[in-house]
């Protein structure tokens, strides 16, 4: 509710890191290193729902869920060359320092 919020996601996923299970962990990193914050907020509020989740992993190709506003362009070529790496780098991160199991969730606060 604050415009002085910030938000950050870092990835802990459960099962083997691929192209194929990471489509949106790769759309919302993508979007967060390319778009506005204007546009970010509806574009993750799509991407977390169920029927997309499943549209993906039908085959759907993720600028199919882009909203108006945000730079297609950008986003696209920033999603296609994000590696696998930087989930793995959240993953380890996740595990050893933050002490994590392998698919679980947190909440981390650095507020004043």
């Amino acid at each position: 509710t604050s415009s002085h919020a910030r938000i950050g996601i870092l990835n802990n996923p459960s099962s083997k890191i691929k192209e194929d299970n990471t489509a949106i962990a790769r759309g919302i990193l993508a979007a967060f290193l390319t778009q506005k914050n204007i546009n970010l907020r509806s574009f993750l509020s799509k991407l977390s729902k169920e029927e997309t989740a499943k549209s993906l992993a039908a085959g759907t190709k993720i600028v199919k869920f882009l909203i108006p506003g945000m730079d297609g362009d950008t986003f696209e070529k920033k999603y296609n060359t994000l590696g696998l790496d930087l989930i793995k780098t959240h993953q380890m991160f996740c595990q050893e320092v933050l002490k994590l199991l392998p698919g679980q969730m947190a909440v981390i606060s650095n507020g004043r």
